[in-house]
This record gives C-alpha cells, structure tokens and sequence, in this order.
C-alpha cells in the first residue's frame, strides 16, 4: 500500500488540490483550508483511528490521500451535475485515477485502495475496516474545519455555535 501512497502523491492530480478551495472561494490570506490541506489533515486524522485500531495505517493512508483525487468544483455537487450531462457517467476518481492519470493509464492502484476512494461518501460501503474511517476522518476534518474557517472569516463567531454541539464536542478546534 506504500506503493500506492507513493503514486497518489507523485501524479498531478494530487498536487492540483492545491488550487482548490475546500469551502471559501477565493480567500484572502493562506491559512484557509484547501482541498489539498483538508486531504492531509483526512490522513492525519485517519492514520491515528487505524493506529488506535491495530488497522493497516499504509492502506489507511493511501485511501486518504486518494479520496478526493480529480474532484470538480463545487465538490460532490459538480460531480452530480457533470454526471447527468456525461452520456457515460462521471465520477471523480474512476474518470481521474482510472482514466486520465499517466496518460490514460490510471494510477494502477490496488483493489482496497480503489474501493476505499470510491465508497468514502455515502452509498455503498468500503469493504475494508480501513476504507470505513475514510468516511468517518473526511466528516471529522470537514466539520471541525469548515467551523474553524468559518470563524476565521468572520461569517460566524464561536458564540454562533450550537449549545448542544459545544457541549458535545467542545468549544475550540482542539477539543473537537
């Protein structure tokens, strides 16, 4: 699975995350997230749940840094929108890690690495436990860091939060 980390982080498709807001467009300043910063911090959050499992973290890890691999703008969204115009379908990781990668042919990934990418949102689940926290990591990292962002901005204060979500998950980025 190192070997599939390894070509994850080495193809352009990875390095364009970059470029991609995770929820601000066009931000001013650099400490929002993107798209690329949002998929480490999935990772992080993802390896320390394999670790605490005994789960394989190299597996673990590839699907992480995999999951959002040739994502369009506007997230899942534009891909539902890209899907209904596409008379063959599309779906950002099998057209970019199967399709458009190296030249057309794919990144050559492993089967568990694939299925993890293809079922970390809703719908069908991943047939390894190590696929399943992919699911989980992305709603960690998206939530905590949608607020942080959100704060950071200006568009809500800590105040705005939710008593109930506060109490539950804490009232600062580290506690959550």
């Amino acid at each position: 699975y190192q070997r599939d980390v390894d070509r994850i982080v080495y193809c352009k498709s990875f390095r364009r995350l970059k470029h991609k807001t995770q929820v601000f467009l066009a931000p001013s300043g650099d400490h929002y997230r993107t798209r690329l910063t949002h998929t480490l911090e999935v990772a992080q959050i993802a390896r320390t749940i394999a670790r605490a499992l005994q789960l394989n973290e190299d597996l673990t890890e590839a699907i992480a840094l995999g999951h959002d691999l040739g994502h369009t703008p506007f997230g899942h969204a534009g891909e539902r929108a890209l899907n209904s115009l596409c008379s063959c379908g599309f779906t950002h990781y099998v057209r970019t890690v199967e399709k458009i990668e190296k030249n057309g042919a794919g990144l050559n990934l492993t089967d568990e690495v694939k299925n993890g990418i293809l079922c970390h949102t809703k719908g069908e689940e991943a047939y390894t436990l190590e696929g399943q926290i992919i699911r989980i990591a992305d709603k960690i990292a998206y939530i905590n860091h949608d607020i942080d962002d959100a704060i950071r901005s200006g568009v809500i204060s800590a105040e705005d939060l939710p008593e109930e979500a506060i109490r539950v998950f804490g009232s600062t980025h580290r506690m959550r």
